[in-house]
């Protein structure tokens, strides 16, 4: 496995964080981070995309949409179709880092973390 290193020595900027936390924020969508693992397998349309997530058209085209004005897709024209693309290595990395490492503790018998919550009893 490639080895992480930091870019800086230094803790990132305020903006920086902001805007991570952002992506973060709209990959903690289990559908938005379906449709970007589609993605970083190749290029696709939104039918199609709705077909393989198992998801409406509408709400496809819309998760697409919230990705693309983060900046974590792009899209061009091809025909009547617009094609959608993940074409920055890096986020394809830290999905399929994640996703690889989810699919691994499953193996292994972890519990998701919602699973591990003790349920609460009482009013």
């Amino acid at each position: 496995m490639e080895e992480v290193r930091d870019l800086v020595e230094e803790d990132p900027p305020a903006e920086v964080l902001a805007e991570a936390a952002a992506a973060f924020g709209l990959l903690a969508s289990a559908s938005r981070l379906h449709i970007m693992w589609a993605l970083a397998q190749g290029e696709s349309d939104v039918t199609r995309l709705a077909e393989r997530v198992g998801g409406a058209l509408p709400a496809v085209s819309q998760h697409l949409t919230k990705l693309k004005l983060a900046g974590l897709v792009r899209a061009r024209r091809e025909g009547r179709r617009q094609m959608y693309v993940v074409d920055d290595p890096q986020v394809v990395a830290v999905v399929r880092l994640i996703l690889n490492q989810m699919t691994e503790r499953a193996g292994r018998g972890h519990a998701a973390p919602e699973a591990r919550r003790v349920p609460r009893t009482g009013a």
